[in-house]
């Protein structure tokens, strides 16, 4: 699974290493994390919050199919639709799923397959 977290940072972190999430509203920078179906970590790649998701995804994923062979499927939230799931499968190789939320959803609610990275950024 893969997933990114955008996190606050002070005001001394150099301005070339942070940047702005619009979508969560936070000025810092976005951590990108691959996990197995345990949560453990196969990669982790930091960037600014600026860098959109379908963009900051592509040095983990490419890390996790050179560090982890076997690993064939990776499951990401609706952030990461969109060109990455072609170039996955175009240059990696490997199949990028997309779990979408209910569309009567409403709140914070567990996507099924996805739980465990978002256990461990917890």
């Amino acid at each position: 699974m893969i997933d990114s977290q955008s996190v606050r940072t002070a005001d001394t972190v150099p301005a070339a290493t942070r940047g702005f999430d619009a979508g969560k509203k936070v000025k810092g920078r976005k951590r990108f994390m691959v996990t197995d179906t345990l949560g453990l970590l196969l990669a982790v790649h930091v960037v600014a919050a600026s860098i959109q998701d379908r963009d900051g995804a592509k040095r983990p994923l490419l890390w996790t199919r050179l560090d982890h062979p076997g690993v064939r499927k990776v499951w990401a939230d609706q952030g990461f639709a969109g060109r990455l799931v072609d170039w996955t499968a175009q240059i990696l190789g490997r199949e990028l799923e997309i779990v979408r939320k209910d569309p009567d959803q409403r709140g914070f609610q567990v996507l099924p397959k996805r739980w465990a990275v978002e256990r461990t950024f917890s």
